[in-house]
């Protein structure tokens, strides 16, 4: 378990701050309508936060060197 925290922090930390953001954008920013699919409910904003947030982290994520 702490070896896969360890290899997946960057994903889990982008995750954490994309959910934070998402439900910062629903709370602030918004759809009025609620016709909008990802900000008219906060679970979709937040969720959907988490997974952009993720691939972000993941950019950051050093490369492991192959040795064939």
């Amino acid at each position: 378990m702490k070896k896969w925290l360890t290899t997946n922090k960057y994903y889990l930390i982008g995750a954490a701050i994309g959910s934070v953001c998402g439900f910062c954008y629903w709370k602030f920013i918004g759809c009025a309508s609620g016709s909008c699919a990802i900000t008219s409910s906060p679970i979709n904003s937040s969720l959907y936060g988490a997974m952009m947030g993720a691939l972000v982290g993941g950019m950051f994520k050093k490369e492991q060197k192959s040795t064939v």
